[in-house]
């Protein structure tokens, strides 16, 4: 198997003879690097990309993107070289409503429709609520990241270094602040919905309105754990993820 290949807006980890492709689409603040050990996680026949948002890592020097509809149409157009396999799409909190929005704009405008959507630790479009914590100072955007628990890996006790997260923190809260409620419009495939026990931002309840915009079905896994759950269960995610870009073929 090859080695991870640099594609642009995605890192891109090849598959050996690949059937099926998934994205996955980063919480906010999060990054390629965190969902670096999913790269292989899927078998010699799924080729995995991991989206890479402007602003951070080998992107640094590109301008933030601070608003939902035009994050899901650059990545929808980014995706288009990669329309050739059936494509899943997995995201996580923030991740979650940025997969929907593509899989609506890959149906919509390409007449593509994904062989399946995942979304974890995130409620359902229409039931958000808009949040303002995007306009409050660092300590409240550090707060918030800690009450998540969404700390592993992030220096935010140096200041030196918070100071280099922190922007692409507040430019992901913008995005998650200003997007929603939206009409409950369906997707064509299938919906898996994933949630943390002890989620604080999210319950299972709420998270079960995914439903509402899954006429082709939806079903829910919950794991041990609060909104990194996938942090501590990644290798059950995978698993469940992986029955199901299996069965979609």
């Amino acid at each position: 198997m090859k080695a991870g290949i640099d594609s642009g807006w995605f890192r891109r980890y090849e598959a050996v003879a690949p059937r099926g492709r998934v994205l996955i689409l980063p919480h906010a603040g999060g990054s390629a690097a965190y969902f670096h050990r999913w790269g292989r996680a899927f078998g010699e026949d799924t080729e995995v990309l991991v989206a890479r948002y402007p602003g951070r890592h080998v992107r640094i020097d590109e301008p933030f993107v601070l608003r939902m509809d035009e994050l899901a149409d650059a990545v929808t157009g980014a995706l288009l070289p990669f329309l050739d396999l059936p494509l899943s799409l997995f995201g996580h909190s923030m991740g979650a409503s940025l997969a929907y929005e593509v899989a609506l704009r890959l149906e919509a405008r390409h007449s593509v429709r994904p062989a399946g959507l995942h979304v974890s630790s995130r409620k359902a479009p229409h039931r958000l609520t808009p949040t303002s914590l995007y306009r409050e100072d660092d300590d409240a955007l550090v707060a918030e990241v800690h009450r998540l628990g969404g700390t592993e890996g992030v220096p935010l006790d140096d200041p030196a270094l918070r100071a280099m997260v922190l922007p692409a923190i507040r430019a992901d809260f913008t995005i998650v602040g200003t997007y929603g409620p939206r009409p409950a419009v369906p997707v064509g495939c299938p919906v898996h919905g994933y949630v943390g026990d002890r989620d604080p931002s999210i319950t299972e309840a709420e998270m079960s309105a995914w439903a509402d915009v899954a006429p082709h079905g939806y079903g829910q896994q919950v794991f041990p754990g609060g909104h990194f759950y996938l942090a501590d269960r990644r290798d059950a995610l995978i698993g469940a993820i992986g029955g199901s870009l299996a069965g979609a073929r």
